[in-house]
């Protein structure tokens, strides 16, 4: 079963850097996917970073070489480290995961993942 659930939320200020985790992504299943996405008030979802079926990291544009996922064997986590943060990078962050129904999408598209967690809230003051 796959039941995201994220962690590692708050607030902070512009420049500091933050760990967000995932727990409940599948960690035992093989060839699985998992990404971060992100919404703000008022704009569309977009995706952050994932892993796609074929375990190869991916990162969507609003990473911009500040963000690095990676999967924490031990804690069984899907991690999210973000760095020099920007009041922009302010938004809902969302763990997404399980693709074991495939629509042809690229790993950045959100109906390729049927498990979303509830997200955790992310604010960046200047």
């Amino acid at each position: 079963q796959f039941r995201p659930v994220e962690s590692g939320g708050g607030s902070f200020e512009a420049g500091e850097s933050l760990t967000l985790s995932c727990t409940g992504f599948g960690f035992s299943y093989s060839r699985n996917c998992v990404a971060w996405f992100r919404q703000a008030i008022g704009t569309d979802r977009e995706a952050v970073a994932g892993i796609d079926r074929s375990g190869r990291t991916r990162y969507g544009d609003v990473a911009k070489g500040r963000f690095t996922v990676s999967i924490d064997s031990q804690k069984k986590t899907f991690d999210l480290q973000m760095t020099n943060l920007k009041p922009d990078d302010s938004a809902v962050y969302y763990c997404a995961a399980d693709c074991s129904r495939t629509y042809g999408g690229p790993w950045s598209a959100d109906y390729e993942y049927g498990a979303w967690g509830q997200g955790t809230q992310v604010t960046v003051s200047s």
